[in-house]
């Protein structure tokens, strides 16, 4: 495949050399865009031995009178000749004039020439990313279709910790290789209902109890699901996350209030797939006020959640029933009797608390435990990928 790199400039600018290595290594054809901030931190030189190809680095590429013609409409050809747009990294002053169409040089001129997918990889501080502007300028972008690989979080360049670093290249090369998968629609005629995130249950107006889940996992669910063609009902609990097109989406806070969604959406569902962490215990008396601090110590007393995918085991009629299991120890065995306690068709499993996958993370590592006696292990991968996995599993279960 034919990529256009586009690099600009940020301090990250520097780890788009490997990556363009390794998209060299999987066969692409590669032709780097730097901006001119881009050029402050790495030279064209390193992009042009590295993909032996001509780097760009402004509209009018040449002095002479002759090329001026050719060098001014360039950016036609190179979006013509291209089958997809990266940027890695996206600074904010990138990602606002693609979301706004302005266009001041040779990148943001080739983004509005150019017909393909494109994948944005940012990379800024952690006050930027999280500013509403910025937020709302990668928000278009989303809703146009565009592949946002979401930063890292750790310590940034400029002393901060928070999120913002530029993806590790392995991630954002698997988002490259995602788009180039070839598209399915084996889900078409289903109506998908997933529950994701965590949920909140009051101690008091201002206390609660809940988990870690970030809605990560689900949500990719949903985004798969609505590009293999299927109808995606989406329940989900509090989450620093946008819906993915399409989704009908159902925003609760407590387990009582994700019961009564999933209840509700149930007569048009064929396949449900509970991938929220639902609380298994709530406060058994919110208090109506602010509990004031005092020296003394006190005890919550709790009350077990309602089990949503217990009651949807015992309710089946003619829908596929997928669970998720959270375990850090003995995974397969908790995975099967949680299958056949709930009367699930499959259990998707993870050990979480051990390593780098599972809750908060962008990557999972996962057992599918299927109801024929098949565990399929499913190796570590972005969660995006993970999701498409376990859909080809749902896929074949489907009596469709």
């Amino acid at each position: 495949m034919r990529i256009v790199l586009g690099v600009s400039g940020g301090i990250a600018a520097y780890k788009a050399a490997e990556l363009a290595r390794q998209l060299v290594r999987n066969g692409h054809d590669i032709t780097v865009v730097l901006t001119k901030g881009a050029e402050e931190f790495i030279r064209p030189l390193t992009f042009a031995s590295l993909t032996g190809r001509k780097v760009i680095t402004d509209i009018f590429s040449s002095a002479s009178p002759d090329a001026t013609l050719s060098s001014a409409v360039e950016h036609i050809g190179v979006a013509q000749e291209h089958d997809l747009l990266l940027v890695a990294p996206a600074t904010a002053d990138v990602i606002g004039k693609f979301a706004h169409g302005l266009a001041g040089d040779f990148l943001s001129t080739l983004y509005l020439a150019f017909p393909g997918p494109v994948v944005l990889a940012p990379a800024m501080n952690n006050r930027m990313w999280e500013h509403a502007a910025v937020v709302a300028n990668v928000a278009a972008l989303r809703a146009r279709g565009h592949v946002i690989v979401e930063p890292g979080e750790g310590y940034l360049a400029c002393g901060t910790i928070g999120p913002g670093r530029l993806a590790e290249n392995d991630k954002i090369v698997a988002a490259v290789k995602e788009v180039f998968r070839p598209k399915v629609t084996d889900l078409a005629g289903e109506t998908i209902l997933i529950t994701a995130g965590p949920t909140r249950e009051p101690i008091d107006p201002v206390r609660y109890i809940s988990n870690r889940s970030s809605g990560k996992m689900g949500y990719a669910l949903a985004e798969a699901a609505l590009e293999r063609g299927a109808r995606v009902l989406l329940v989900s609990g509090p989450v620093n996350l946008t819906p993915p097109s399409g989704a009908e989406v159902d925003n609760v806070q407590t387990s009582q209030q994700m019961r009564d969604a999933v209840f509700a959406r149930l007569p048009d569902a064929t396949v449900v797939i509970k991938c929220a962490a639902v609380a298994d215990f709530r406060p058994s008396n919110p208090s109506a006020q602010k509990i004031k601090k005092t020296a003394a110590r006190i005890s919550l007393e709790l009350d077990p959640a309602p089990d949503i995918l217990s009651e949807l085991g015992q309710k089946r009629n003619g829908f596929l029933l997928i669970g998720f299991a959270a375990e850090t120890e003995n995974l397969r065995e908790y995975a099967r009797k949680k299958l056949e306690s709930k009367n699930c068709d499959m259990i998707v499993a993870n050990l979480v608390g051990g390593d780098e996958s599972g809750f908060e993370s962008d990557v999972n590592q996962v057992l599918l435990v299927l109801r024929n006696g098949e565990n399929i292990p499913v190796e570590k991968a972005p969660k995006r990928q993970i999701a498409d996995r376990i859909l080809d599993q749902i896929a074949k279960l489907s009596p469709r």
